[in-house]
């Protein structure tokens, strides 16, 4: 289908529970002073309330081209992998195909990205409409589907 909208998923405190690994990992390390430069840090995490139910709905949308755009984090290199497996353990194999690690997300093309940053990581560059996840506007994923439901019908 020509008239694709692409859609790019953001990965840590979007699809990912990085707040709660974070808040842990301090409390029982405190003299680590970045958690998620340790190996492990980016596997281990759980996915966010309903994150994957609406991936996979998003997914399976004839008029999405959806992808998952996630920064790396240049202090831990295993996040490269470990974010890889995290989308082939919670999404599947087909997922990782459409991974893009990029740190600089402003560089992608897309209609849009739902992420909980609007700036930082290049996200303030992105062409296309950033949905901002955890926002008031988008407060949880249930949100984001309305959203889109909305969205892809018009």
């Amino acid at each position: 289908m020509p008239n694709k909208k692409i859609v790019h998923v953001d990965m840590d405190h979007t699809l990912c529970d990085f707040s709660t690994s974070y808040s842990k990992y301090k409390k029982n390390y405190p003299e680590v002073e970045y958690p998620h430069s340790v190996p492990g840090f980016f596997s281990g995490l759980a996915p966010m309330l309903n994150a994957i139910e609406v991936y996979q709905w998003l997914d399976n949308q004839d008029n999405v081209d959806l992808y998952i755009l996630t920064a790396p984090s240049v202090r831990n290199p295993s996040s490269y992998t470990e974010k890889r497996l995290w989308v082939e353990k919670y999404l599947g194999i087909d997922a990782a195909y459409k991974l893009i690690i990029n740190p600089n997300k402003g560089l992608t093309l897309g209609h849009y990205l739902i992420d909980d940053y609007i700036e930082g990581k290049g996200q303030e560059n992105f062409e296309g409409q950033i949905l901002q996840f955890g926002s008031s506007e988008y407060p949880d994923w249930k949100s984001i589907r309305k959203y889109f439901e909305l969205e892809l019908n018009d």
